[in-house]
């Protein structure tokens, strides 16, 4: 089951961009084609495979184009596919996963949830429905009941990137509870020093708190790491003023008009008295 956990983890940013900053991983899993699939509808009735193995394969080609379809942005073939996966094994986790995805980017919260407590029920090890569900119910102002989710999914020991839902659940609580936010992204940090979600997190607190210096070490480990986005651009230029080191202002000032002229962080920025 490790390879669907990763396949997940890797299209959660996709699908939940436009509902959620806390979805962290921006890279899109592996999919298949339309030729795949009837493919795998053909293996129904090839003798040579168990009934057991042909409905498994048909179930994972399903949820896959499940996937794909979601990134094209039609719902409802995706919601076609999902569930003829659902069809073919009831008991796949993961595309109960996935349409508890398709239903939170639609807008329908309770179906959502249904099925990401489904996937749960279905498979307790899987930390990417947890972290799914966690920023489900972050997004619904349920603090304590997301970090709970999170924290089943950091803790589980067969989770390969922990530092994923440590950031989210530091993210969730930034506001209600910053001390434990922040000790989530050093815990973050712990697992992987390099995770640049937590370092640009920890270069904004370090901002705030006055620490110019402390982030000013954090955005040199997040450029290191990292593609320069609107807000790392703009949080160096502040820093680096603070700090007084004209040049890299200038390169930060020159990236972020060039790069990303008509984003939020750049028209701050032609307000902001240097």
């Amino acid at each position: 089951m490790i390879y669907f956990r990763n396949l997940i983890l890797l299209f959660n940013c996709l699908l939940l961009s436009a509902c959620s900053p806390l979805a962290l991983v921006s890279a899109v899993g592996t999919t298949v084609n339309n030729a795949a699939y009837n493919a795998a509808e053909r293996d129904l009735n090839n003798p040579q495979l168990s009934e057991k193995g042909q409905a498994f394969k048909v179930a994972i080609t399903n949820m896959n184009l499940g996937v794909e379809y979601m990134r094209q942005g039609k719902y409802e073939d995706a919601l076609d596919k999902l569930n003829r996966s659902i069809l073919a094994k009831p008991d796949f986790a993961p595309s109960y996963n996935v349409l508890g995805l398709l239903y939170q980017r639609l807008g329908d919260q309770d179906k959502a949830e249904a099925y990401f407590v489904k996937s749960i029920k279905l498979d307790p090890t899987d930390s990417s429905a947890y972290n799914n569900y966690g920023l489900l119910l972050c997004g619904n102002k349920r603090t304590e009941e997301a970090e709970v989710a999170f924290l089943n999914a950091a803790n589980n020991p067969f989770y390969s990137t922990p530092e994923i839902a440590l950031t989210n659940a530091g993210i969730c609580l930034l506001e209600s509870k910053p001390e434990e936010s922040l000790g989530y992204f050093k815990k973050a940090l712990d697992k992987n020093e390099k995770f640049s979600h937590a370092l640009v997190q920890m270069a904004d607190i370090s901002y705030k708190n006055g620490d110019n210096k402390l982030a000013h070490q954090y955005l040199e480990r997040y450029k290191k790491n990292a593609a320069q986005t609107p807000r790392s651009l703009w949080l160096g230029v502040r820093v680096y003023s603070e700090l007084g080191y004209k040049d890299d202002v200038s390169s930060y000032i020159l990236l972020l008009k060039n790069k990303f002229p008509d984003s939020k962080e750049t028209a701050a920025m032609k307000e902001w008295d240097f």
